[in-house]
C-alpha cells in the first residue's frame, strides 16, 4: 500500500445516495471516496437483513470489505480517476 494515501477512519452511509463515503488523504488534501451498496454486498456476498438498520449494516459490512475498499481507491487515485468534483467511485 502506498504511505503517501492515507485512509483515516472518517465513513458514513449516504441514504439518498446508496453508498458509503470515506475519505483518502494525499498531500495534505482530502479525496472523497465512494462505494455503493450494491459493490460492498458484491465483495462480501452479503445482504441485509430484513428490518435492520441498513446505515448500521452498511457500516459494518464496510469495515469488513475496508481493506479491499482501500486498495481500490488508492488505484483510482494513482490513476487520477477522478470525477468532476475530485472524488473517485468504486462502483
Amino acid at each position: 500500500m502506498n504511505q503517501s494515501i492515507l485512509f483515516p477512519d472518517l465513513q458514513h452511509w449516504d441514504e439518498t445516495q446508496k453508498h458509503i463515503c470515506f475519505i483518502a488523504q494525499q498531500q495534505g488534501m482530502n479525496i472523497k471516496c465512494y462505494i455503493s451498496a450494491q459493490k460492498l454486498a458484491q465483495l462480501n456476498d452479503f445482504s441485509p437483513q430484513p428490518n435492520s438498520d441498513e446505515a448500521v449494516a452498511m457500516l459494518a459490512l464496510f469495515d469488513a470489505v475496508r481493506f479491499d475498499a482501500e486498495e481500490m481507491a488508492e488505484a483510482l487515485i494513482e490513476a487520477e480517476e477522478f470525477d468532476e468534483f475530485g472524488a473517485v467511485h468504486l462502483g
